[in-house]
């Protein structure tokens, strides 16, 4: 633990015990009550008028062939190229929570429009029990809201219209099925199947907001994470006030996802299937006007079957026809791809499964379909400008130049092979010149019919084939675990919210307590004299009245005027005054020419004349010989105890009064208890003091009384108690608690060690007694109470009661 020096040199504690904090909050219980008793309000306050929140979970599997190394596809179909499945979990998972598929959720739903009713302090939400619909007949996006008030079951009033955030002061009336214009459009209020008799007399508040808005609160809210790191199964979950509308907004979610996966991996299909079908029609059209030449032309010059005339020559050429007839249609398709290549923009994706032999260039056109898909993920998630789309965008352009230059690498090695086979027909054809040249034109006829006829049905096969990859295409996500979960609220808690509540009413008034008695400067108690050489001869409680304001604190009673000292009585102030005169006669010791005293301090307001009545009553019960002198002649305190006679030591002073008997004025009851008061008011106190008089004064009075004691100003203000102490042989210097500034001590320390006064020594009044804010911490275990217990408070003197009589003047 640290010490720390005090402003006169010595070490003091700083230890904070429980003692010392019960001693200052449990004065103070009023403080907490009222404390608890708001932040128990507040609490009770916020959990009536908060809605229920409820928890909804539900779970998927997605299925990662990357991580199984399987496929749910059927193996049947997997040459095709077009069932294989890359799926990336982290992928899936951001795309759970992008707003484009909450936008559709909360479009399916129609969650931004919503129906609520005041029920208490809440406002309840009735999702999909909503008595009447608003439906509109021109749509409109602007965000409106109004409140329905039923008169009857027919009859509504629309009032405090909010339109875009601005208030209307306009109301509408109207029946069922009316139609009601405003800014936002004409709609109409129908009742639904829940309205009933209940709902007349009532409101329902009608809100339509922003569908952006909307989705970004609930996009916001819905939580989204892997259940294990090792598996591909996601947790969704999402707060609401509605248990229905938070099952409804994952079941929807997860229909949405499935929906636009299954259309994102048909794409490919989609684009095959377009390009299968504009080949098959222009290649039914040239087919059909093969077919119709050779009709027309044999019909015209009815020729013979050229076959069987000249099948000796044309078995030579047999194997010709067939290379060349397949590499036609090689050379066909593959100036098909090259032309599309040329057209297609990098957002469109290349014709697959084609017919071309090239292995080398049907994967490269995958490898460019795959990414065309990526890439256009990407920008509609950000934008075109965006760094990753730039660079798939650089590398889709090298990926077209090379496939490009691959078909027409493969177009100029099939024109070789074309020309290489024509020129060995043209061997086998010139031994044909003594065949007709009609039968030359039917051969080559017929040879482009075939053609035509092997194209058109491989194209026919492969779009069944690109059918059957459409319908066999599975969802990505199997549902684990349906929306559900408990049926007690997870928010607001109620117990954690009184708890805090509690603690918070507990903690606020116990810092401000603790605050403030940490930035108090003044002087607590009697722990902040400990350090002072002086000596300490008593301190004395303040003085409360029976009367309590409110109930809660004891009202302070004033000073002036005030005899507390009573004779027989128990209390603890008389207890402490008790102590207070045990010590200052033990100070006194046997030497009786030490009996003037003089009470002063620091501040006005410090308890002087108070002080130096009770004292003096403390020992005229002892049956002692008293006087009290009122020292301060600029306000007269003392003399307000007697009702501030006229004549006074003024007068004497001021030589208007001779004999000094004449001034003094005696208690009724207790003859032995003097008092001289100031008499008028003088224009100039301190001449009159530094007058010699003051001195022979008090001289004749050591021998008449067995005490003397001196109410004096404060010494920082007037000189007087310096004047008034030098007759003294003892000054009682009053220490005032929660009045004296703690950076005061130091400066009475100087003075006593200095001696500017004779035998300073001081009394700490108006400390607050037991159960009061210092009554531990500077408690009178130090004090009174110790001089109680141990018989200082033994004498109490005659039975009677005391101060309460009349003062006669003595002559």
């Amino acid at each position: 633990m640290i010490e720390k020096k005090t402003a006169v040199g010595k070490p003091a504690d700083d230890f904070i015990r429980i003692q010392d904090l019960w001693g200052m909050f449990v004065p103070r219980w009023h403080w907490f009550a009222l404390s608890l008793f708001a932040a128990l309000a507040i609490a009770a306050f916020y959990l009536l008028s908060t809605p229920n929140i409820y928890t909804r979970t539900a779970a998927i599997l997605v299925k990662d062939d990357t991580k199984s190394g399987s496929s749910t596809t059927m193996s049947e179909f997997s040459d095709l190229g077009i069932f294989k499945s890359n799926t990336n979990i982290n992928n899936e998972l951001l795309t759970l929570k992008s707003p484009t598929l909450m936008t559709e959720v909360v479009r399916r739903l129609g969650l931004n429009e919503t129906y609520t009713v005041r029920k208490g302090l809440k406002d309840v939400g009735l999702y999909k029990s909503n008595p009447v619909a608003v439906s509109y007949r021109h749509q409109d996006e602007t965000p409106v809201s109004f409140k329905i008030d039923f008169s009857s079951k027919e009859e509504f009033t629309i009032s405090d219209v909010m339109i875009n955030g601005e208030e209307l002061e306009t109301e509408f009336s109207g029946k069922m099925g009316d139609s009601i214009r405003m800014e936002v459009g004409t709609f109409v209020i129908n009742p639904t199947k829940y309205w009933n008799d209940s709902f007349v007399g009532t409101s329902i508040r009608y809100n339509k907001g922003s569908v952006r808005a909307v989705t970004d609160y609930y996009a916001t809210a819905l939580r989204a994470d892997l259940g294990n790191e090792d598996a591909t199964i996601i947790n969704l979950s999402i707060d609401d006030v509605s248990i229905p509308k938070a099952e409804d907004i994952l079941n929807t979610l997860i229909e949405v996802y499935n929906e636009k996966w299954i259309q994102d991996k048909n794409q490919i299909a989609v684009s095959t299937s377009q390009f299968i079908g504009d080949r098959l029609s222009v290649i039914e059209s040239e087919l059909g006007n093969v077919d119709e030449n050779i009709a027309g032309y044999k019909s015209e010059h009815l020729l013979p079957d050229v076959q069987a005339a000249s099948s000796l020559y044309l078995s030579q050429s047999a194997e010709n026809k067939k290379e060349l007839l397949a590499l036609n249609s090689q050379l066909s398709t593959a100036q098909y791809i090259r032309r599309e290549l040329n057209n297609k923009e990098l957002s469109q994706l290349l014709p697959t499964n084609s017919g071309i032999a090239n292995v080398n260039i049907e994967s490269q056109i995958g490898e460019y379909n795959t990414m065309v898909l990526d890439r256009n993920r990407l920008i509609a998630n950000s934008s075109e400008k965006n760094p990753l789309a730039k660079d798939m965008a650089n590398s889709l352009q090298s990926m077209q130049r090379t496939i490009i230059q691959s078909v027409d690498n493969l177009i100029v090695s099939l024109n070789t092979q074309i020309r290489s086979i024509r020129q060995q027909e043209a061997a086998t054809t010139s031994q044909l010149a003594s065949n007709p040249n009609q039968a030359k034109y039917l051969l080559s006829v017929e040879r482009q019919q075939k053609v035509k006829e092997e194209l058109y049905l491989y194209l026919l096969q492969k779009r069944e084939e690109n059918e059957l990859s459409q319908a066999f295409t599975a969802y990505n996500t199997r549902v684990i675990t349906a929306p559900r979960g408990s049926m007690f609220p997870t928010a607001p808690r109620k117990m954690n919210i009184l708890l805090v509540a509690f603690a918070i009413g507990l903690l606020v008034p116990a810092v401000i307590i603790f605050m403030k008695e940490n930035m108090n400067t003044k002087v607590r108690g009697r722990k902040d004299l400990e350090d002072l050489s002086i000596p300490f001869i008593g301190e004395i409680p303040q003085y409360f009245s029976k009367e309590r304001k409110l109930g809660f604190k004891r009202k302070k009673q004033s000073y002036m005027k005030t005899i507390v000292v009573k004779e027989g009585s128990r209390d603890i102030i008389n207890e402490a005054f008790r102590v207070l005169r045990s010590n200052m006669d033990f100070m006194a010791g046997k030497d009786k020419g030490q009996n003037v005293f003089v009470l002063t301090s620091f501040n006005p307001g410090s308890g002087k004349s108070f002080l130096t009545m009770n004292i003096a009553m403390s020992f005229a019960i002892k049956k002692k010989r008293i006087l009290v002198i009122d020292g301060d002649l600029r306000h007269g305190s003392v003399s307000s105890y007697v009702d501030s006679p006229r004549i006074g030591l003024t007068d004497y002073l001021g030589n208007r009064v001779e004999n000094w008997k004449e001034i003094i004025v005696a208690d009724k009851k207790y003859d032995n208890l003097h008092i001289l008061p100031i008499g008028t008011v003088p224009p100039n106190p301190t001449e009159l003091l530094e007058d010699g008089k003051l001195a022979t004064l008090i001289g004749a009075l050591r021998g008449e009384y067995d005490y003397i004691f001196i109410d004096c100003p404060p010494i920082d203000i007037v000189a007087d108690a310096q004047i008034i102490e030098k007759l003294a042989d003892r000054t009682i210097f009053v220490v005032r608690s929660g009045l004296l500034d703690r950076g005061m001590l130091p400066e009475l320390e100087n003075i006593y060690q200095e001696k500017r006064f004779r035998n300073l020594s001081v009394i700490l009044n108006g400390t607050e007694s037991a159960g009061g804010r210092y009554s531990y911490r500077y408690g009178y275990r130090y004090g009174y109470r110790y001089g109680y217990h141990n018989g200082y408070s033994s004498y109490y003197g005659n039975k009677g009661e005391m101060g309460g009589g009349k003062w006669l003047v003595i002559k």
